[in-house]
């Protein structure tokens, strides 16, 4: 049985594939199998998969008939048929440094109650374009799972990337499937979930190259305001189980607001709309969204 299962979904990205299959190939790292996904694509991404048909690493080469309209659907599917005791996800149109899996398996080895091990990330427009670096304060750190919630997730998702994870295979069931029910989120959510059943490494290495494109699903989610829609959910999910106190709901409620009061008239009408109920409808006193509101317009935030 190897440790790692590396899951490798794919959509339309044959032109970045061969880098990103050759950097899970080439790591330091070489207790793993790869699993690799295709969801139909239409473009020329499973020619050239299938010139790695074959190789000792590869155990599964998946190709859908149809396409399933969803990334975290493949998650689930690849999921399925691993047999390693850890899991990373390694996005089609990322790719990373030879010893990416040696650092997180070492990370996530420290205790036995470490769940996720993530490191550091490059947001990379296209192939050379740094745009900005994660950073964390520590090159290594172990945290309770309820701590890096509170810190870490609640006003953003800090594991923005799911390549720069790794998380352990045998805890998926004990997570709902509440993430496949986003379409740009659910690895925020997943994430949460996971960090709440045990403890998180945090590597402080840049290791990972997060690829930035046209193509990207999160350009076009921005640009709806579906990024609000999701992030506004997720913190009421937060607060309805206890994940966070009434004063982090605020805060993050507040923050949410804030992005969004700037820009919200160039949204699409349809989405305004819905996440202005959210923002009217908060969990705690419902006079918050209009002190939030005051308080922006006050200080002429426009």
């Amino acid at each position: 049985m190897p440790k790692v299962s590396v899951i490798l979904p794919n959509y339309n990205h044959a032109v970045y594939l061969t880098q990103r299959i050759d950097s899970i190939l080439s790591q330091s790292y070489q207790d793993f199998e790869l699993i690799i996904l295709d969801d139909n694509s239409k473009d020329d991404s499973t020619k050239v998969i299938d010139t790695y048909r074959g190789h000792p690493k590869i155990t599964h080469i998946i190709y859908n008939d149809e396409n399933s309209g969803s990334t975290f659907k493949q998650w689930e599917k690849g999921i399925e048929v691993a047999n390693g005791e850890f899991i990373w996800i390694a996005e089609s149109d990322d790719w990373s440094e030879k010893n990416l899996l040696e650092e997180l398996v070492t990370g996530i080895e420290k205790d036995q109650n470490c769940v996720i091990s993530y490191c550091q990330s490059y947001c990379v427009y296209e192939t050379n374009v740094i745009s900005w670096v994660s950073q964390h304060p520590y090159l290594s750190e172990l945290m309770e799972g309820s701590a890096f919630i509170k810190q870490y997730m609640l006003m953003n998702n800090t594991i923005f990337n799911a390549s720069m994870v790794l998380w352990k295979r045998d805890l998926f069931p004990k997570i709902t499937k509440e993430f496949k029910n986003y379409k740009l989120s659910g690895d925020w959510i997943f994430w949460i979930e996971l960090a709440n059943l045990g403890k998180v490494h945090i590597s402080g290495r840049v290791l990972n190259y997060f690829r930035k494109h046209d193509k990207d699903i999160s350009g076009k989610a921005f640009k709806s305001g579906l990024n609000f829609l999701e992030a506004l959910k997720i913190i009421n999910s937060l607060y309805e189980r206890n994940l966070v106190s009434k004063k982090d709901y605020h805060a993050a409620f507040k923050m949410q607001f804030r992005n969004y009061y700037p820009i919200k008239n160039s949204l699409p009408p349809e989405f305004k709309k819905e996440i202005d109920l959210l923002f009217k409808h908060p969990l705690t006193a419902k006079s918050l969204y209009y002190k939030i509101l005051l308080s922006a317009v006050w200080r002429n935030i426009k």
